[in-house]
């Protein structure tokens, strides 16, 4: 087998995880030790991009393609006026989504399979380059560096500048409400934006990160329960949107909750029982879970006037804050690529001892 037929078994061909547990259960063929040192090199790569230059420009990023897509599919797909159980909207928002999805997944899987055809270590370094648009972490946090920086300068410019990350109104906000809905947004995002980007990578490759990516800017664009936009482009999102919405969240069941047993673990132990008491105060089955644990860690209380409160017993955020939430959310996404360093290695010794002994074996 060709070296890039043996590391694709694990990065191209299929999933790193996958191939992780059949290693360590000792079954299938004998993959190459390359295998997960390919799809570790992917994962830092990703990093790496993006920590030094952070998102492509818009004519090369994927993800905006797909809201391009989105935003016009929308617009014929969820009614000008409202309906009372629109399945037909449900069902064609479905379709598309779907369509969609497969198309996404397709598309990764072909640019997967020619990088195959590269020397492994060639292949691994254009897979990370590929899965770095589909996660963010350096513009979450200038992001929410800015939204702290326009507030140092008034309370109106953090306003300003916290209607780019959220939808709710931002003008009636105090400056530790501000704070709040930026630190959740940081909580959130983390989850959103990097860890389930990298786990879907883990369980499915290049197309498993890309469908995920799909769903979460889907879930975003079409995700609402109710009016969205304005004039001509108001569109009323209440079924239409609905499987958009529950696919998001079952794609970022377990994503949610990894990064806030992250939070948990690096803030020096949280009580999982309070976490999952905040957890179930939001709407979002997920959201609750990282937002929940940020604000524990913290010791801070976040909220959504009239919706949650979570940690209430904490004290308002203040701009230190801010900045805590952005070092603990940092040492979440390093700490997620040490474990895949740490998981990495001791794979790759595992198979080149059992490639070593089945050699000695077939010489024996």
């Amino acid at each position: 087998m060709s070296d890039g037929g043996m590391w694709a078994l694990a990065l191209a061909g299929g999933s790193p995880l996958l191939q992780l547990v059949q290693a360590l259960m000792d079954f299938g063929p004998v993959l190459h030790w390359r295998a997960p040192m390919a799809a570790l090199l992917a994962v830092l790569v990703a990093l790496l991009v993006d920590w030094l230059w952070g998102e492509p420009p818009v004519r090369l990023h994927p993800v905006v393609y797909m809201g391009q897509l989105l935003g016009l599919l929308g617009q014929a797909i969820a009614p000008r006026q409202a309906q009372e159980r629109a399945y037909g909207r449900f069902a064609l928002a479905a379709l598309v989504w779907c369509a969609l999805a497969a198309g996404a997944w397709l598309v990764y899987a072909a640019l997967q399979w020619l990088l195959q055809l590269a020397p492994w270590w060639l292949g691994a370094v254009g897979a990370g380059v590929l899965l770095k648009p589909l996660l963010s972490w350096r513009m979450l946090r200038s992001e929410v560096l800015a939204v702290e920086a326009a507030l140092g300068e008034s309370l109106e410019a953090g306003r300003a500048r916290l209607s780019w990350l959220v939808s709710r109104d931002t003008t009636q906000l105090d400056a530790a409400t501000v704070r709040e809905s930026a630190i959740e947004t940081l909580a959130e995002n983390l989850s959103d934006s990097v860890l389930a980007p990298l786990f879907w990578f883990a369980v499915a490759g290049l197309p498993g990160a890309a469908l995920y990516r799909l769903a979460n800017t889907a879930d975003a664009m079409w995700g609402y329960p109710g009016w969205r936009g304005q004039g001509a482009q108001r569109r009323h999102w209440q079924w239409a949107g609905k499987w958009a919405a529950r696919a998001d969240d079952v794609l970022n069941w377990l994503p949610a909750r990894i990064t806030a047993a992250w939070l948990a673990l690096l803030a020096g132990g949280l009580s999982w029982s309070g976490l999952r008491r905040d957890a179930a105060v939001t709407p979002s089955p997920n959201g609750g879970w990282p937002m929940g644990a940020m604000a524990r860690a913290l010791g801070v209380h976040l909220s959504k006037p009239g919706v949650y409160q979570l940690n209430s017993q904490g004290r308002p955020p203040q701009a230190q804050d801010v900045q805590r939430a952005l070092v603990l959310a940092g040492r979440v996404v390093w700490a997620q690529a040490l474990c895949a360093l740490l998981l990495a290695l001791g794979l790759a010794a595992k198979i080149a001892i059992a490639s070593m002994a089945q050699g000695a074996l077939a010489h024996g």
